[in-house]
């Protein structure tokens, strides 16, 4: 088990990839007040660095990718040190410059599948348990489930997954849009790696643009999108040509 002072989220950097690890192993990763504020202030440090960082990866330690929301600080009566801090969390995810992969293994639940939801992409392996149990306990989602989880899988899935409470294995969460991909557990890391050095290979100029331009468009109606990215995009980036000359390599 994780002494009192260990670090709540663990950060390794290699070659422009940042992964972040939920670190309670021993209470599969539940979501306490005090993992978000480690997790925030990990996510504002790579928003700030976005020259030095190109791709960010979420995963957890141990079996599980995250129970959800920690009950037993609930029971305490622990709280955030905001009144929404957990959401503006995610929010935070959403509006930073890098893609972040989701990279999920065994359970993630309620409020750790609205965490997974607020990344860009999601890899998961084949036994991976996703599931809503607002309902359950008498929740009521607030961190962004009845947007996110709509607009990722379709409004009559959502409310299937919601309503019913059901897990969503890796299999199915590939097959529904939840998950880009499913594949053997043994393989998630390994997978995840090489998928975030495929993007981070690319321009990180696009893909902060490309980012950018997907959230603020989702906010127009479609002809609205369409003349804002025809007038309102900053360009190509600055070494377009210098990767032209050089040639595309797969």
């Amino acid at each position: 088990m994780n002494e009192p002072d260990s670090p709540l989220v663990l950060r390794s950097d290699r070659n422009g990839v940042s992964t972040l690890t939920l670190n309670r192993p021993e209470a599969l990763n539940a979501l306490s007040p005090l993992m978000f504020e480690e997790l925030q202030s990990h996510l504002d440090q790579l928003a700030a660095n976005a020259s030095e960082v190109g791709v960010v990866i979420l995963t957890g330690e141990g079996r599980s990718f995250s129970a959800g929301n920690d009950l037993k600080a609930i029971e305490r009566g622990e709280h955030a040190s905001t009144p929404h801090q957990q959401a503006e969390t995610l929010d935070l995810i959403e509006a930073m410059p890098q893609p972040v992969i989701a990279s999920v293994k065994g359970h993630c639940y309620t409020g750790a599948l609205e965490l997974a939801l607020a990344c860009d992409l999601l890899i998961c392996a084949n036994d991976a348990r996703f599931c809503d149990t607002h309902g359950k306990w008498g929740m009521v989602p607030t961190w962004g489930m009845t947007s996110r989880l709509p607009e990722r899988v379709g409004p009559l899935i959502a409310r299937d997954m919601m309503y019913s409470g059901r897990v969503v294995d890796g299999h199915e969460a590939a097959q529904i849009g939840l998950a880009n991909s499913s594949l053997p557990g043994e393989q998630l890391s390994e997978a995840t790696i090489a998928w975030a050095d495929l993007i981070a290979a690319n321009s990180w100029h696009t893909l902060r643009e490309e980012k950018r331009q997907m959230k603020t468009l989702a906010e127009f109606g479609r002809d609205e999108g369409l003349k804002w990215a025809r007038e309102k995009g900053p360009g190509p980036a600055p070494d377009m040509v210098e990767r032209i000359q050089g040639g595309f390599k797969r």
